[in-house]
């Protein structure tokens, strides 16, 4: 059985973006990406929202790697090797490979998924995500504090509603990074 693990580079004030819809401020370093690659290398199944899954798609081609470090050309790989579903009633198609579209987020239909996997599996959008809070699939938060406030912007956790978690890891990088990794503790 895989974990649902919601993952996600946010402010220090709770923001996924700012008020502009930038989110520049959570570029990683090298020491950071390289610890995004191991963490994706567990990942069998990404879930995205329409919105990330047009951020991500970047992942699929290769023309803009040809200059970049090897832990970024190296993310390209591992993005490619993971399944992609995205939720979108707008999409009529996805251009990257292992991708496949669902219209709408059925609670029961990723409990199955979870229970049948042999791997992880990743959700990514703030959307998407309070979904998957509001009906108890997330197993795991892996946050990645930036070292800024970015006063307001897309929420990067569910508001209005509680969760007990339970700190299971945490790391500081050299750029002011900090990582944390929680259980969320589902009710009995």
């Amino acid at each position: 059985m895989g974990k649902l693990i919601y993952a996600a580079n946010i402010s220090l004030d709770g923001f996924l973006e700012d008020e502009t819809g930038s989110f520049d401020w959570s570029v990683p370093d090298e020491d950071v990406h390289a610890f995004w690659n191991e963490h994706e290398r567990q990942i069998g199944t990404s879930l995205y929202g329409r919105r990330m899954y047009e951020t991500m798609r970047v992942w699929e081609n290769d023309d803009w790697l040809a200059n970049e470090p090897d832990v970024v050309r190296e993310y390209a790989g591992i993005w490619r090797d993971a399944d992609k579903v995205v939720y979108s009633t707008s999409l009529s198609d996805v251009s990257t490979a292992r991708t496949r579209i669902e219209r709408r987020f059925e609670p029961e239909a990723v409990r199955r998924l979870k229970e049948t996997s042999g791997s992880d599996l990743s959700i990514g959008g703030a959307g998407i995500a309070v979904e998957a809070f509001r009906h108890d699939l997330v197993d795991e938060c892996v946050l990645l504090l930036c070292p800024v406030l970015v006063g307001g912007g897309k929420p990067a956790l569910p508001r209005g509603m509680r969760l007990d978690l339970e700190l299971l890891d945490h790391r500081r990088f050299d750029n002011g990074v900090v990582y944390v990794r929680y259980q969320v503790r589902h009710p009995a």
